[in-house]
């Protein structure tokens, strides 16, 4: 066994826009779309609210990402945010932890006309797809915001550097 000084796997090369879009971090939220019987979702740190009537979200997505496709295809989803309690179902929805049976297994959701919403998220948005396009290696959505519930929340869980941190 050998022991290295630095980490085997690491870049040689680090990206640094991707090491400065880890600095920013930012709360972590679970984007979700579909029914029981075609459901997706993604776990987003790249998103922004834009007030305004009608209010929006904007958001990076991974565009070959199931969660992705199935937006496009109902043009609605559900983005709730998640909570300290929420990080290893937030791993599972990145495809970055292992979920036997898929990540909905982990928790329970019921389903909204936006698409499966996480039980116990406190604050969540219904919304509806009104504009995409492609920006860098991510696909862009705005999405019109329909119905906001907010409510008081649990610590939120933040990712910051490639982890995931307490807001403390």
């Amino acid at each position: 066994m050998t022991i290295h000084s630095t980490h085997p796997f690491a870049d040689p090369d680090p990206d640094p826009v991707r090491r400065l879009r880890g600095r920013v971090g930012g709360a972590v939220s679970l984007w979700t779309a579909g029914d029981a019987g075609e459901r997706s979702g993604l776990t987003v740190t790249s998103l922004m609210l834009a007030n305004g009537e009608p209010a929006h979200v904007l958001g990076l997505l991974d565009p070959d990402s199931d969660l992705a496709e199935r937006l496009l295809e109902t043009q609605r989803c559900v983005v709730q945010l998640l909570s300290w309690p929420d990080r290893d179902l937030a791993e599972a929805f990145a495809g970055t932890a292992p979920a036997p049976g898929g990540p909905f297994r982990m928790a329970a959701f019921e389903q909204t006309p936006w698409g499966p919403r996480l039980s116990s998220a406190s604050t969540w948005v219904g919304v509806t797809l009104v504009d995409q396009r492609d920006v860098g290696w991510s696909l862009e959505v705005t999405c019109r915001l329909d119905e906001v519930a907010v409510d008081d929340e649990a610590a939120p869980l933040l990712h910051r550097r490639g982890r995931y941190v307490r807001p403390d």
